[in-house]
């Protein structure tokens, strides 16, 4: 069996560091590894507009701004198909048959469902295309035969739904979907990345992330502002890493080396831990590390990424070509699926036959 990736993102501002460790980096590893036989990387913007309906603009001006974000972080055309979900209209079709395969009260049960209809303060209003959405991410997964989804620790309810409705398919209709694997962050901090203000995630709704193409200087600001230990008031005191953003930062992106080149008198992390909770070291000096290792790691990004503003047409031309590539084979898939379901009329020659002999007599 074939080794296929597929990941994305909605489309509904600039990619963030959050998105960065929660699967970007990894894409972008998983690409290079010579791994994989396809991979598959899709802007969601049919998904972005289920709770953003009244504001598609919103949605068509930032298919270039996530389309740059991954191209600057080194996803590459020529090893990647990246493409437009809306443009792949097999998926609704596929979206249409899963429909009938999940019940309301398991959509219901769906913990990210949940947690994103309270933060949305849906609740009763919540449009049908977004309630469904768990069907519609089932329909992207299965329709390149994904056996691989790198993804936040998030999404992991999503990924089992995807899961149950490949089971019940195959149960009904014989064998014809791929189950796929969910591939987590290798480093714990990644799973889910906080925001600036100390708050459980990173979102550009809340206003407190750093975007991947932010301004050093702007970086800098955010970094020495963010939340700490409260209880850490005078460099002598004690100090909590529990709950304190920066070193959770620091867990997501330092290494050894950058200790050689921004705090020499540290051998590693483990040792800024030890003398933070001790006391005498300060939070500005922290954060002072914390921006010399962010801004080591987005300066690369930031600047491939001004150069691929320069030819704005080349982005566009490369995610039409990907959503060509990505359209044959969710095609070849909804044809196996019409298939199994005996839906495929018109293609089954042997029911034609069988049909006009009964008639014949």
């Amino acid at each position: 069996m074939s080794k296929i990736i597929l990941t994305g993102d909605r489309p509904t501002g600039k990619l963030h560091l959050g998105h960065y460790v929660g699967s970007l980096k990894r894409r972008v590893e998983l690409q290079n590894s010579g791994e994989f036989d396809k991979i598959f990387i899709m802007i969601a913007d049919a998904q972005a507009l289920t709770d953003n309906a009244d504001n598609p603009q919103k949605i068509r001006d930032n298919i270039i701004e996530v389309a740059l974000d991954y191209m600057a972080c080194g996803l590459d055309p020529a090893k990647s198909t990246l493409f437009i979900q809306s443009q792949i209209p097999e998926l609704c079709e596929l979206s249409f048959y899963y429909m009938n395969l999940v019940t309301v009260s398991r959509l219901q049960r769906n913990p990210t469902v949940k947690a994103e209809i309270q933060m949305r303060n849906f609740e009763t209003t919540i449009p049908v295309g977004f309630f469904t959405y768990p069907i519609s991410q089932a329909a992207d997964i299965t329709a390149f035969k994904a056996t691989t989804v790198p993804v936040g620790e998030d999404q992991m309810p999503m990924l089992e739904q995807t899961k149950e409705i490949v089971h019940k398919f195959n149960a009904v209709y014989g064998e014809t979907l791929v189950e796929p694997a969910i591939l987590l962050p290798g480093n714990q901090a990644c799973m889910r990345l906080p925001g600036i203000d100390g708050k459980a995630k990173m979102s550009k709704s809340l206003g407190n992330c750093i975007y991947l193409s932010e301004e050093a200087d702007d970086i800098r600001k955010k970094v020495m502002s963010m939340f700490t230990d409260p209880g850490h008031l005078r460099i002598e005191d004690p100090g909590k890493l529990e709950g304190n953003t920066v070193f959770t930062y620091l867990d997501a992106f330092c290494k050894d080396e950058h200790f050689e080149r921004y705090l020499p008198e540290y051998a590693n992390l483990d040792e800024l831990k030890a003398h933070y909770k001790r006391g005498g070291l300060g939070d500005v000096k922290v954060k002072k590390l914390l921006n010399n290792v962010l801004q080591e790691e987005l300066e690369p990004i930031r600047n491939r990424r001004k150069e691929l503003q320069k030819d704005i047409p080349y982005v566009y031309e490369v995610l039409k070509k990907g959503s060509e590539t990505a359209r044959e084979a969710a095609a070849l898939t909804l044809s196996e699926v019409r298939a199994s379901m005996k839906i495929n009329y018109f293609e089954d020659e042997a029911l034609i036959r069988s049909q006009a002999d009964k008639y014949a007599k």
